[in-house]
């Protein structure tokens, strides 16, 4: 959990006030919800390992030995906490507020979450997340319009040449149950063929031995992953799906997946489309039903967002189910990415005043340029001049005006800092 200084924070102010825009052009309503949920909704088996690392609030009235007798239920002694995602929040928001509600509902939410991980690097215990959700279509339109969205913000930043890669829950399975895993044991293969990318071909092999997987099937996959394979570079589309997937997968989630790529091409006209299929992307949400996506950027290893389709969410708090799709912006991540650009106003002006100068001059100069559209700090002269300049640069003012007493604003002389 950190601190922010006002240059960082003016940054973030700004990055987030592209990421709202864009995702407002594309027809987006931002809502928002509280900073804790119930216990039980945080804890009801849909929120992964996410679930281990949320913050509980304990019960109200609770004494030493209602503590005492409680200590091994957290349960008994929490019944809140603080939210680790958006998604959650916003299956009981619908539920909720669903009668006010259109029929397809896109919402934004732009707001911090909070998650015990051990700190380090590029993982915080607090953090924003910039989420866009879909609910009531069923249709691919709602994950054309979510990746669309997504990849127009990416522009919007700066940050051209990022992509999406793409696969689908539903052919995660068939290709486990092609190579022979049993259904009860697909949900700790995935887990291990999630860290792929970490371990390699060999580490994700021993695992699955480790684990006590069938060998058949790991010898199987084994040799999937190392069959010869030729270095062409294919667009995406069903060549490029067909080749990544072994035989007998369902052609209607393939051509569910071609269909995708077809309509964001559309969208996004002349050039290669920035998606790729990854048939070894699992992401690790328990709620994911079918398609599933991560943002990569070239200057990064890591993943910038992600999300997929959760239809079954939502009908655990309604009683009856209702489509769903999302797409989640790592805002700490990608704010590091971003140039400084202009993060102060067209005009951001210091006037450096002595101490002699009266109050109402001061109040009616600052008026007076605050009007013209300036952002203005008013700063008594000290004797360091050359590092309240500085410091006034790097809080984003761009020029300054030393004021003296009985002068007008405009023999006020601006001059540019830095």
């Amino acid at each position: 959990m950190r601190d922010f200084l006002p240059a960082d924070k003016a940054r973030r102010e700004r990055v987030l006030s592209i990421i709202r825009e864009r995702y407002r052009a594309h027809g987006f309503d931002e809502i928002e919800t509280p900073v804790v949920e119930d216990y039980e909704r945080l804890h009801a088996g849909i929120g992964g390992d996410n679930e281990k690392l949320a913050f509980n609030v304990l019960r109200r009235g609770l004494d030493a030995d209602g503590i005492r007798a409680a200590a091994d239920d957290p349960a008994a002694l929490a019944d809140l906490g603080l939210r680790y995602d958006l998604t959650v929040p916003l299956a009981r928001f619908y539920a909720t507020n669903r009668a006010q509600l259109p029929a397809v509902f896109r919402a934004i939410q732009i707001a911090p979450v909070w998650r015990a991980e051990r700190p380090q690097k590029g993982r915080y215990r607090q953090f924003v997340q910039c989420d866009i959700d879909i609910i009531g279509d069923a249709t691919p339109r709602a994950e054309v319009e979510l990746l669309v969205a997504s990849l127009d913000v990416l522009d919007a930043l700066g940050l051209q040449g990022g992509e999406i890669r793409i696969n689908d829950r539903r052919a995660l399975d068939a290709m486990l149950a092609a190579f022979g895993f049993a259904d009860d044991e697909r949900p700790g293969v995935l887990i291990t063929i999630d860290k792929l990318d970490k371990v390699g071909v060999t580490g994700v092999i021993a695992e699955l031995s480790e684990r006590g997987a069938t060998p058949d099937a790991v010898s199987a996959f084994e040799t999937f992953l190392t069959r010869p394979q030729t270095r062409d570079v294919v667009p995406y589309g069903e060549a490029q799906i067909r080749r990544a997937l072994p035989e007998g997968i369902d052609d209607e989630v393939v051509a569910h997946l071609v269909g995708i790529g077809d309509a964001v091409a559309a969208a996004r006209g002349a050039g290669e489309i920035p998606l790729r299929f990854d048939p070894f992307l699992v992401r690790g949400m328990g709620y994911y039903t079918d398609t599933i996506y991560e943002l990569a950027h070239p200057s990064v290893s890591y993943s910038l967002g992600g999300g997929g389709r959760y239809d079954g969410m939502i009908g655990r708090f309604l009683g009856q189910d209702v489509p769903a799709v999302g797409f989640s912006i790592g805002f700490e991540r990608i704010v590091d990415l971003v140039s400084a650009g202009e993060d102060a106003a067209a005009s951001a002006v210091v006037l450096i005043h002595d101490r002699d100068v009266p109050v109402a001059e001061l109040a009616a100069h600052k008026a007076a340029l605050v009007a013209r559209g300036s952002r203005v700090r008013l700063e008594q002269r000290t004797k360091n001049l050359k590092g309240l300049l500085e410091r006034s640069a790097a809080d984003g003012y761009t020029s300054f005006a030393t004021v003296a007493a009985g002068a007008a604003v405009d023999e006020l002389e601006l001059r540019p800092l830095g």
